[in-house]
């Protein structure tokens, strides 16, 4: 089940995923909505330019300045959690975003958890692929887990000491 803007959806799009021993470059991604990894899309860039319903997926290890060309070529864009204690795909959902300005889908997918959907959130993530073994009813109840931020971020510029109207003494 997918969480996208707050509300479970179907999941319109398949994750192609690399099977071991298998070269990026050997692959053939099937029509449709896929949504392929980087090293797939840099071997076969000719091939799958012209295809316009295709997303991306990083590994965390990944810059998001690898991403070839325009981000915004992409109708989503996924960042792969191998564990949930990686904080890297927090750096690169915050730098698409905020540096390359996509304004596409962005999506967490792999191994997160409820307790991380406020935070990632936060960072410009707006779609959540849960964990199979996870309720995806109740990590819902995650984005409400905090009524006030302090940090700024992509959803808020602004610290909470500039959003707060202080009186003179």
């Amino acid at each position: 089940m997918l969480i996208k803007d707050n509300v479970l959806v179907n999941d319109e799009w398949t994750v192609l995923r690399l099977k071991d021993g298998v070269a990026a470059d050997s692959v053939t991604v099937p029509v449709g909505k896929f949504i392929v990894p980087l090293p797939v899309w840099n071997c076969q860039p000719e091939a799958l330019l012209t295809r316009k319903e295709l997303g991306l997926w990083l590994a965390g290890f990944e810059r998001a300045e690898d991403i070839p060309d325009e981000v915004n070529r992409f109708p989503v864009i996924a960042v792969d959690f191998h564990k949930f204690t990686d904080g890297r795909g927090y750096t690169l959902a915050y730098r698409l975003r905020n540096q390359l300005g996509f304004r596409g889908e962005l999506r967490a997918m792999g191994d997160i958890l409820r307790d991380q959907l406020f935070y990632l959130k936060r960072v410009g993530f707006n779609s959540f692929a849960i964990r199979a073994d996870k309720d995806a009813q109740d990590a819902l109840k995650g984005f409400s887990d905090f009524s006030v931020t302090y940090q700024a971020s992509t959803d808020n510029s602004q610290p909470l000491y500039r959003r707060t109207e202080r009186g003179v003494a």
